[in-house]
């Protein structure tokens, strides 16, 4: 531990951060964040309770008039320089990035911080952009215009397999329009939440503003999903979760946000190159060890190509190297907890019973939560293996003959959140991506995202959009505004309810 953080020192004040500073919580019960690499406890912590909740939605309600009420340049200048501490610190999110959730540091520094700094700045000039679309005589006696105006506070629940990432995704856009927010991010990994907060707070983003509390989704959770003082809740989790959540914010007619469960198709078509491929499917499947809600989990490969492909990635998924996730050479971490591998093994073992496992499908012996690269062949398409997700490094391949049956199995399933097609024909392509039912779909490629670009679901994957302009639909009211042109007392329109026309 010695080249790490020492955590507990750094949240001595607590692990709930309201109006603007570190508190402890006050439900009595304590939670450890422990490293998924060597099952050490880095952090134990006391979790929030419902007065907690209360507190944190409180101090983001009298922030929120000053907040809503700077100008678009005010708000754009103090997410600039968020963005600007953010860089400043980077090395420091990405050690405790890998430290919770037992990422390799080569992804934490490569993807999870810089793609976070990139997400600021992008806000930052984003909220200089919000804006209606109109303004006219839509009415000969009128003159109509439409206002963007902020919601409120907002209630953000985030996962745990990109806890940053996640914490900016749901707070930035929220702030650039305007609103305040209370974060409550998952208990296993709720350090880089906090710092996220800390370093809005250094920015000089006001009090209250940004607030996070860590406690269990039923008490924290569900409190801060159905608070009153909530106008918004913004989820991202697994769909049974998110279901959950969405009968608690529909009771209270609240905007809801959510960002569900995956299960991506990457479809291989028989004109494909073969050696993208092979390394495209090995790297989208095991990205973040496999948790990811965009991970490539299940491979169709046209059949002139599937022995090829099957070869291919197993041979290439001998090759990754599992090991300390602070080792620059390490490819593969472990999973977020040994409950998780169990679970990811439990799914791997029941499909022997019906599939070829054809490597890995074991843990290594040793202190963390690791599980070998998985591939998984055989599967029927109805099967557990192929139908539900996994949340691990496993990749089932089946085969298609047509056309026409590869893009029906990539849409037989539930989710609808990401999507490859793999083809050198462009009329290929065109199709896959206008008849595959998925809120991103790639072309030869698989997992890059962007600022300026959208990220959200069809189906079972939920609605709504997380970063770029479009996720001002979800953070913002639109408001018509119309005025009378004419200084006629008696309007024409009036005689429907009293009176003769003139």
């Amino acid at each position: 531990m010695g080249n790490r953080f020492q955590m507990q020192d750094r949240f001595a004040d607590g692990a709930q951060y309201i109006g603007g500073r570190l508190r402890p919580g006050t439900s009595g019960r304590t939670h450890a964040v422990v490293d998924p690499a060597t099952g050490e406890e880095v952090l134990t912590y006391e979790l929030a309770a419902t007065a907690d909740v209360d507190a944190a939605v409180t101090a983001a309600r009298e922030a929120f008039p000053g907040w809503a009420g700077a100008t678009p340049g005010e708000r754009s200048d103090a997410l600039h320089r968020f963005a600007g501490v953010l860089a400043e610190r980077a090395e420091e999110f990405a050690r405790a990035e890998s430290l919770q959730c037992g990422k390799p540091v080569k992804l934490t520094r490569e993807f999870d911080v810089p793609g976070t700094v990139d997400n600021t700045a992008f806000f930052a000039g984003a909220a200089r952009h919000l804006e209606g679309r109109s303004a006219g005589e839509y009415s000969a006696d009128h003159t109509s215009y439409v206002r963007r105006e902020p919601i409120g506070v907002v209630g953000s629940i985030a996962p745990w397999n990109y806890p940053l990432q996640m914490a900016a995704w749901k707070i930035l856009p929220a702030i650039a329009a305007g609103n305040t927010v209370v974060l409550k991010p998952a208990e296993l990994t709720p350090l880089t939440s906090l710092m996220f907060a800390r370093a809005a707070t250094d920015a000089g983003i006001p009090d209250g503003v940004v607030n996070i509390v860590n406690g269990a989704g039923k008490d924290a959770g569900e409190h801060l999903v159905g608070h009153p003082g909530v106008a918004m809740t913004s989820f991202t989790g697994s769909t049974p979760v998110g279901k959950r959540v969405a009968e608690i914010a529909t009771a209270t007619v609240k905007r809801l946000h959510l960002e569900l469960g995956g299960k991506a198709p990457f479809v291989v078509f028989d004109d494909a190159d073969l050696e993208a491929a092979v390394h495209g499917a090995v790297a989208g499947s095991l990205i973040n060890t496999g948790q990811d809600c965009t991970a490539a989990t299940r491979a169709y490969v046209q059949r002139p190509l599937y022995d090829a492909f099957v070869a291919g990635v197993a041979d290439l998924m001998a090759t990754v190297r599992l090991g300390d996730p602070f080792r620059e050479d390490t490819d593969l971490g472990p999973l977020i907890s040994h409950a998780q591998r169990d679970r990811v093994a439990g799914f791997v073992e029941r499909a022997r019973a019906y599939a070829t496992v054809v490597t890995g499908g074991a843990a290594p012996v040793n202190d963390g939560a690791y599980y070998l690269p998985t591939l998984i062949t055989g599967a029927a398409q109805d099967s557990e293996i192929v139908q539900s997700e996994i949340f691990g490094p496993v990749l089932v391949v089946l085969p298609f003959d047509s056309d026409e049956e590869g893009l029906a199995l990539a849409n037989d399933t539930p989710y609808g959140l990401a999507a490859s097609a793999w083809t050198r024909d462009v009329h290929r392509a065109g199709r896959a991506t206008r008849e595959i039912k998925a809120g991103c779909v790639w072309v030869n490629d698989h997992i890059p995202i962007i600022s300026e670009m959208p990220h959200g679901g069809y189906k079972a994957s939920g609605f709504g959009k997380d970063m770029s302009m479009y996720s001002f639909e979800e953070y913002t009211q639109v408001k018509h505004v119309m005025y009378d042109n004419t200084a006629v007392a008696r309007k024409d329109w009036h005689r429907t309810i009293f009176g003769d026309r003139p």
